[in-house]
């Protein structure tokens, strides 16, 4: 890690360590700049690279921050930076409508774009001061206050709420067409696998610190052979999901083709999701279940995290469509990097 990540790092894991604590965490956040790294300042942004932004990411999920953190640092922003949209202060939030249930066409007098229908489980859309919607080839920056919001969360609690429009007007200046699509999916999909990464770590954090103080038959249970396998099986996913998260992020940040790294990243991590859950709570028993411990907040995300935009099983069978598609699939097996 340079001196810069590692700056980030630790401002990062200060902040987030005392989140609930702040009287106005969101502001605070802003106030660093935290929100807009990855943007270039000539488009409202605070610098940086996507190495600094998934730090921020990781950072976020390690300490079970509940904000749509992912949503406007590395979704809705970059998407209204790309469309020199301006970008509000306040939590965004981003979504790929289904162009079967949103219609979204032009107004009679030309002026403007009318919206009917519906999308579906819209990440923190409650908390959102703007939403940045991708219908097709466009982005449409919305006040969520046009649209009625239904509220709905995963498995960890946080927001996944639907937004249903009827005959809603959108002025022409938050709609824009993007010279090159845009695959929200796979960004957001990269995204998540960043933070399966930071809650995987909290989780083998709290399960070697229970593995050392909690005591069973005069020793504690770190001692016992089972144990200290789940744990090693455990450190062994998380190394894993964060290398194969890692390399995905600096593929996205080249300017090659980052699709078949995205792909192997999102596998490794959904399993590795899985494997760490389930050992960390076999490690705690029941107390690992309970409201009032801290584990919950690492192994619900991982279990909600795992199944958005895809699970592992969605994304092996498209890696293997592609190696299938190949004469010789061995560059694709050896290489991050291209198809």
């Amino acid at each position: 890690m340079n001196s810069e990540l590692k700056l980030l790092a630790d401002t990062t894991d200060k902040l987030f360590g005392e989140w609930n604590d702040l009287a106005d965490a969101w502001r605070t956040l802003e106030e660093t700049g935290l929100t807009r790294i990855g943007i270039s300042e000539d488009l409202g942004g605070s610098g940086g690279d996507a190495e600094q932004a998934a730090a921020v990411l990781r950072s976020a999920a390690y300490h079970g921050v509940a904000a749509p953190i992912a949503e406007t640092l590395w979704l809705a922003g970059p998407l209204l930076a790309a469309a020199r949209l301006p970008i509000p202060d306040g939590p965004l939030t981003a979504a790929t409508a289904d162009l079967r249930e949103l219609h979204c066409r032009p107004t009679d007098d030309g002026r403007g774009w009318e919206l009917d229908g519906t999308v579906r489980r819209v990440p923190w859309a409650r908390e959102a001061t703007r939403i940045v919607l991708v219908i097709g080839d466009r982005i449409c920056s919305l006040d969520p206050q046009v649209c009625t919001i239904v509220p709905g969360a995963n498995l960890a609690g946080e927001p996944r709420d639907d937004l249903r429009f009827e005959a809603v007007r959108v002025d022409a200046d938050d709609v824009v067409t993007l010279p090159a699509p845009v695959d929200l999916r796979s960004r957001a999909a990269l995204a998540r696998t960043v933070q399966i990464g930071g809650a995987a770590q909290r989780a083998l954090d709290h399960s070697l610190r229970y593995a050392g103080e909690r005591v069973q038959f005069g020793r504690p249970i770190g001692a016992f052979q089972a144990v200290q396998q789940y744990l090693s099986q455990i450190a062994g996913e998380v190394v894993i999901a964060e290398l194969s998260a890692h390399s995905a992020v600096r593929a996205s940040a080249s300017a090659g083709d980052a699709s078949s790294a995205i792909v192997a990243a999102r596998v490794n991590a959904c399993r590795a999701a899985g494997v760490v859950a389930e050992l960390a709570h076999q490690i705690h028993g029941a107390i690992g279940t309970t409201q009032e411990h801290a584990l919950r907040l690492s192994t619900l995300r991982l279990w909600s995290w795992r199944e958005e935009y895809g699970n592992e099983s969605v994304w092996a069978r498209r890696l293997g469509e592609r190696a299938a598609a190949l004469d010789d699939p061995w560059h694709l097996v050896t290489s991050m990097h291209t198809v």
